[in-house]
């Protein structure tokens, strides 16, 4: 088992915690989700021995969003096949997840928990929300970037990817880069070069014979 990094998220003056890095433990934040036709809190930490993604994005009831969580939810299964939970992040009520959930097919489809992000806590601390200070093309003020994260089972962060709002994502990127992930963890001094799928070749990390001849 990987050895536990010291959690680097300090609270602020604002009451926030500090955004998270690579290869830190991430903060044990709490919030409101909607799933299964129920609304509850969770924790983070919960999610100890299992892999965990979080996905943040901007709002229901918008264009993007509703085509990533559509095929996040069609491959769910892939997800919990490979021991890893899924939670989707944005700034919307859990009310509003539900109101959603109910109205659209595509989110109908949704079986992992909607969390609840209006006070942008969790947004903050992962580094996706939007502060605009008055420039004019960020005018989604309060809401969050497109955040992907990678947590392993000690709850470190493996790997993150914020986009602009207007670039969406690819479910199955996610699950190569998850896949990945997993491989290293349980691999030690193996990498895995570019667009690595499991079956493909690794590298040895540190490998002096290596260098100049890839």
């Amino acid at each position: 088992m990987a050895k536990e990094k010291k959690d680097n998220s300090e609270d602020t003056a604002e009451g926030f915690v500090s955004m998270v890095r690579i290869g830190h433990q991430i903060p044990d934040l709490e919030c409101e989700v909607f799933h299964n036709e129920k609304i509850k809190k969770i924790r983070l930490s919960d999610y100890k021995g299992k892999w965990l993604v979080l996905f943040f994005y901007p709002a229901d009831f918008t264009f993007v969003c509703p085509t990533e969580l559509e095929e996040l939810a069609d491959s769910h299964k892939v997800f919990t096949n490979l021991d890893t939970e899924i939670v989707s992040v944005s700034a919307d009520t859990v009310f509003v997840h539900k109101a959603w959930h109910d109205t659209s097919p595509a989110i109908a489809k949704i079986e992992f928990p909607m969390a609840s992000d209006t006070a942008g806590r969790l947004a903050r601390a992962f580094g996706t929300y939007i502060e605009n200070d008055g420039l004019e093309h960020m005018e989604d003020e309060g809401l969050s970037l497109r955040g992907t994260f990678i947590i392993d089972p000690d709850g470190i962060l493996s790997t993150m990817e914020i986009n602009d709002n207007s670039i969406g994502r690819s479910a199955q990127e996610l699950i190569r880069k998850l896949q990945a992930a997993q491989f290293v963890r349980s691999h030690g001094g193996q990498v895995c070069p570019a667009a690595w799928k499991p079956g493909d070749d690794t590298l040895k990390g540190g490998d002096l014979d290596l260098v100049g001849k890839i």
